[in-house]
C-alpha cells in the first residue's frame, strides 16, 4: 500500500526555517562526498529488507527529501530510514576542514583548523576504519540499522577521503602557506636556503639529528622493520656495495619522535623572522651521509597508520596492568592506511603496500609532509589570532570571594543557591577553588570525584592529593580507558595513591563518563553536601576551548543522588533509587523515551509540543525512532548535533517536523542539553552523556535537572535559541544526508553563536 503521510495535528507548530542553497565550489571535498553517498544511499534503498514486504510504504513528491522508507508492523524503520554512524562521523571532520578554507577566520587558526583535521583523520582510521575492517574480516554482512555492509562503508570512506586530503592539502599550499609567507612566516623547502642557511642545515643534521638515526637495510639479515604507529619513516634506494660487500638497494630510515618535526631557523640567518625547515627536508638532503660510499638515487618519506583501539577483556582481574600492556600492543597494531608523497615512484609505493599487506585505495599521496598534526602554528603573533578574551567569574562567587572568610565563601554562596558556570565563557577557576578550599578547610572531612582525562600536574589532582595529605577522605573515580589518555590516568591513579587517596578504577565493561564531584563537609554538628556536575571533563585546558556547562549546587535531593552514585561505583548492591538525577546504564534511557512520549501525547491532543536536543552525536536507534515517531505525531523537533547524526531529517511523512544542524566554530562544541516543552511544564537536563548506544548502555552517565528559574532561562537562551539563530557558522542537513552551510538571507543581521556569547559574557569587541 502506497500513500503520503500527513500530520495528525494540523495546528501543531511546524519548523519553516528554510536556507539558501550554498555555493558548490565552497566545499568541493563536501559535495562530492555527499553525491557518492546518494548513490550508495540509493542503491541501499531498493534492496528493502523482506520483513518490510507488507509494510507501509511512504514515497513523497514534494519539495522536502524524496526517500521510499518503509515501516514494518511492529513499528521499526526499514534501513533507508538511517544514516551510516562512519560517514556521518566523516562529514563532521569535513566540516572542520571547510574552517581552514574560511577566511572568517584568522590565519593562524586557519592552519590550526588543518591541524584538527589531520589529527581527527588519523583517530578516524586508527579507531572507525579499523573495526569497519575487523568486521569485513569477519564477514562482509551488514550488521547495522542503516543496512551498508563493511565492504560499501570503506569503498565510500576511501572516495571521499581521498578527495578530502587533496583538498586539505591544495588549501595549505594554494592557500594558506602563501598568506603566511607575507607575514614572514614560512616553511623553507631545500632550494631556498642561501649558502648559510644550507651550511646551518648541516651542522644541524650532523650534530642533533644524524647521531639518533638508525638506518636500516632491507636484506635476508635484516627484514623489514617493526614500524610504530604513525611514525615518519623514509625508504631510500641505493646502489653499490656496502661494508660487508653486499648489494643492498633498499633501507628505512625511522625519524625518532624526540626529534621536532619542524625546526626555526637561527635569528642571526633569518633577521629575526620566523623561518623554519622541516625535519623531512634536513634528513632528505643529508641522507647520503647515512650510507658512505653509496649512492643513494632516491628518498621517500612515508608513513603508516595501525588499528589503535585497545581491546581490554571484561573478565580481567587488574584494569590497569591491563591496560599497560594493551598500550603496547596499540603502536604496533594492524595496519590501516599508508601515506606517501605526491613524488614517490609507483614501484616504491607497490612496494610498500605489498609489505603491509595494503590495497591500492589506503594509499594516500600527499603533496607536502605526511604527517601535518606536528606542523608548528602556535606563533604569537595577535593579529594573525583570535582576539583574546577574559574569561569571567560568576557574580556570586566573585560577591563571596570579597568577604573576609574566604576559607568558606564558596560554601556559603553554593547555600545561597545554585551557581552556573559556561566555558570558555567563565572561567574554569571555581571548580579548582572549591577543590582547594575544601582541602585545606578544617570542617570538611570527605571528597569524592570522577576524573575522565587529567594529568599529573593538573591542579585538579593536586588538590585532590593535598586534600588526601591534610586527612581528607578522598575517593577518586579514574576511568583508565579514557582514549589516548590511558597512560596519563595510570600515572594520575598513582600519583593519588601515594597521596593517600583511595582510587577506584569504575565499573569493567562500563566507562564511567559521568562529571561529579562531592564534598562533605560537618556546619554545626551537621553534616551538609556540596557539589559540582559538568557536561565536560575536570581538564582545565579543555575547559578554555570546549563549551561546557557546570553547576554548583547544595540541593539536598541531589547531593544525597550523587552520593548513591559514588556508593555504586565503589561498592556492590543493586543501583540505587534517585530522586532527581537520570543515570545511565540504568534510567536515562527510559525516562528520555519516556519525555519524548509525552511530547507525542500532548500533541496528539492538539497541544504544543516541542523538543530541542544539544549533543555531540545522535547514533542510538530506539531514540531516533522514538523521534520519528514524535514527528509524525506533529512534535517539533530541533536537533543541534556536532557531529553524527544517524536520523534523516526533512524527510516527508517520516521526519518532516524535524530539523538538524551543527555549528562548528572557534571553540569545540560540547554542552549536552535535553529540553522538553511539556504542556508548559518545561524540562530541561544538562549532562555527560550523548545520545548514543555507548553512552546510554555502556557508561557511566549522569544528567541533571535545571531547576532554578533563572539559570533555566540562560540555558535556553545561550544553549539554545542563540545556537538555533546562528546563521554564519551553522550548517543543516537534509534527508539524503547532505550537510550545506547557512547563508544569511539578503539584509538579514548576521548571527554568530559563539561570538554572541563572547560579546555578552566577556565584553570582546566592546570599545573600551
Amino acid at each position: 500500500m502506497t500513500r503520503a503521510k500527513t500530520n495528525q495535528n494540523s495546528d501543531t507548530e511546524v519548523n519553516n526555517t528554510k536556507v539558501s542553497d550554498v555555493n558548490n565550489s565552497s566545499d568541493n571535498a563536501s559535495n562530492h562526498s555527499a553525491n557518492n553517498r546518494n548513490e550508495s544511499n540509493h542503491e541501499q534503498n531498493t534492496q528493502i529488507d523482506s520483513a518490510f514486504k507488507n509494510a507501509e510504504t511512504y514515497i513523497v513528491n514534494d519539495n522536502l527529501t524524496q526517500i521510499a522508507w518503509q515501516r514494518s508492523e511492529d513499528g521499526s524503520y526499514s534501513p533507508s530510514s538511517y544514516i551510516n554512524r562512519d560517514l556521518s562521523l566523516l562529514q563532521f571532520h569535513l566540516r572542520v576542514l571547510a574552517q581552514a578554507a574560511s577566511p572568517r577566520h584568522p590565519l593562524l587558526e586557519r592552519l590550526f583548523f588543518l591541524i584538527i583535521f589531520s589529527s581527527n583523520i588519523d583517530e578516524f582510521f586508527e579507531i572507525r576504519v579499523a573495526g569497519i575492517m575487523q568486521k569485513l574480516n569477519i564477514g562482509d554482512v551488514s550488521t547495522s540499522a542503516h543496512g551498508m555492509r563493511p565492504s560499501e562503508v570503506l569503498n565510500e570512506i576511501s572516495t571521499v577521503t581521498h578527495d578530502a586530503i587533496d583538498e586539505q592539502y591544495r588549501i595549505l599550499n594554494e592557500d594558506i602557506l602563501p598568506a603566511l609567507a607575507k607575514e614572514d612566516i614560512r616553511y623553507l623547502k631545500r632550494d631556498e636556503l642561501n649558502a648559510e642557511q644550507s651550511a646551518w642545515m648541516k651542522r644541524y643534521f650532523t650534530e642533533q639529528v644524524s647521531p639518533v638515526l638508525t638506518p636500516i637495510s632491507i636484506d635476508p639479515a635484516h627484514p623489514f622493520p617493526r614500524l610504530v604507529n604513525k611514525s615518519l619513516n623514509f625508504i631510500a634506494t641505493l646502489e653499490g656495495k656496502d661494508a660487508f660487500g653486499r648489494d643492498i638497494n633498499l633501507a628505512i630510515v625511522p625519524a625518532p619522535r624526540s626529534l621536532p618535526r619542524v625546526i626555526r631557523l637561527p635569528d642571526e640567518l633569518t633577521g629575526g623572522k620566523e623561518h623554519h625547515v622541516m625535519l623531512s627536508a634536513i634528513i632528505h638532503e643529508h641522507i647520503g651521509e647515512l650510507f658512505p660510499g653509496m649512492n643513494v638515487t632516491g628518498c621517500h618519506q612515508f608513513r603508516l597508520t595501525r588499528n589503535a583501539d585497545l581491546d581490554l577483556a571484561d573478565d580481567v582481574e587488574d584494569i590497569a596492568k591491563a591496560l599497560e600492556g594493551e598500550l603496547e600492543n596499540r603502536r604496533f597494531g594492524d595496519k590501516v592506511r599508508l601515506e606517501v608523497t605526491t613524488d614517490c615512484p609507483t614501484p616504491i609505493s607497490d612496494y610498500l603496500l605489498d609489505e603491509f599487506e595494503l590495497h591500492d585505495n589506503q594509499l594516500y599521496r600527499v603533496n607536502g609532509p605526511v604527517n601535518l598534526t606536528r606542523l608548528l602554528f602556535d606563533f604569537n603573533i595577535p593579529a594573525l589570532r583570535y582576539e583574546p578574551f577574559t574569561h569571567i567569574v560568576p557574580k556570586p562567587f566573585r560577591r563571596e570571594a570579597d568577604k573576609l572568610d574566604k576559607s568558606t565563601s564558596m560554601f556559603a554562596a553554593m547555600r545561597k543557591g545554585d551557581v552556573l558556570v559556561h566555558h570558555p565563557f567563565h572561567a574554569f577557576s571555581p571548580v579548582i577553588n572549591l577543590l582547594w578550599q575544601a582541602a585545606s578547610d578544617p570542617k570538611v572531612l570527605a571528597i569524592k570525584q570522577t576524573l575522565y582525562r587529567s594529568g599529573t600536574n593538573s591542579e585538579i589532582v593536586q588538590a585532590l592529593a593535598a586534600a588526601a595529605r591534610n586527612g581528607k577522605e578522598v575517593t577518586a573515580i579514574i576511568e583508565l580507558r579514557a582514549r589516548f589518555d590511558e597512560a596519563s590516568n595510570i600515572a594520575v591513579a598513582n600519583y593519588l595513591q601515594e597521596a593517600g587517596a583511595v582510587v577506584v578504577y569504575g565499573i569493567v565493561g562500563y566507562k564511567t563518563h559521568a562529571k561529579l564531584m562531592l564534598i562533605i563537609r560537618r556546619e554545626d554538628e551537621k553534616i551538609h553536601r556540596y557539589v559540582h556536575l559538568g557536561t565536560g571533563n575536570y581538564h582545565a585546558a579543555n575547559a578554555k576551548v570546549y563549551t561546557d556547562y557546570g553547576l554548583f549546587t547544595a540541593d539536598p535531593d541531589i547531593s544525597e543522588d550523587v552520593h548513591k552514585i559514588f556508593q555504586e561505583l565503589t561498592g556492590m548492591g543493586k543501583p540505587a533509587n534517585l530522586k532527581k538525577l537520570l543515570h545511565a546504564p540504568f534510567t536515562l534511557h527510559e525516562k528520555l523515551m519516556s519525555f519524548i512520549d509525552a511530547e507525542i501525547a500532548h500533541a496528539r491532543a492538539g497541544k504544543r509540543a516541542r523538543i530541542i536536543i544539544k549533543a555531540n552525536a545522535l547514533t542510538e536507534r530506539r531514540l531516533i525512532d522514538r523521534l520519528y515517531d514524535a514527528s509524525q505525531a506533529g512534535v517539533k523537533i530541533e536537533l543541534i548535533l556536532r557531529s553524527m547524526c544517524c536520523l534523516r531529517p526533512q524527510v516527508q511523512g517520516l521526519s518532516e517536523n524535524i530539523t538538524v544542524r551543527s555549528v562548528i566554530g572557534r571553540f569545540l562544541e560540547h554542552t549536552r542539553i535535553y529540553y522538553f516543552y511539556n504542556n508548559g511544564d518545561e524540562r530541561m537536563y544538562c549532562g555527560s552523556a550523548d545520545w548514543m548506544d555507548r553512552n546510554l548502555f555502556h557508561r557511566v552517565e549522569v544528567a541533571f535537572p535545571i531547576e532554578d528559574k533563572k539559570i533555566f532561562a540562560q540555558i535556553y537562551q545561550d544553549g539554545l535559541q542563540n545556537y538555533l539563530q546562528d546563521n554564519v557558522q551553522a550548517w543543516t542537513l537534509d534527508g539524503d544526508g547532505r550537510w550545506q552551510q547557512v547563508q544569511p538571507v539578503a539584509d538579514e543581521p548576521l548571527h554568530i553563536a559563539q561570538e554572541h556569547l563572547l560579546k555578552t559574557i566577556n565584553h570582546v569587541g566592546e570599545k573600551s
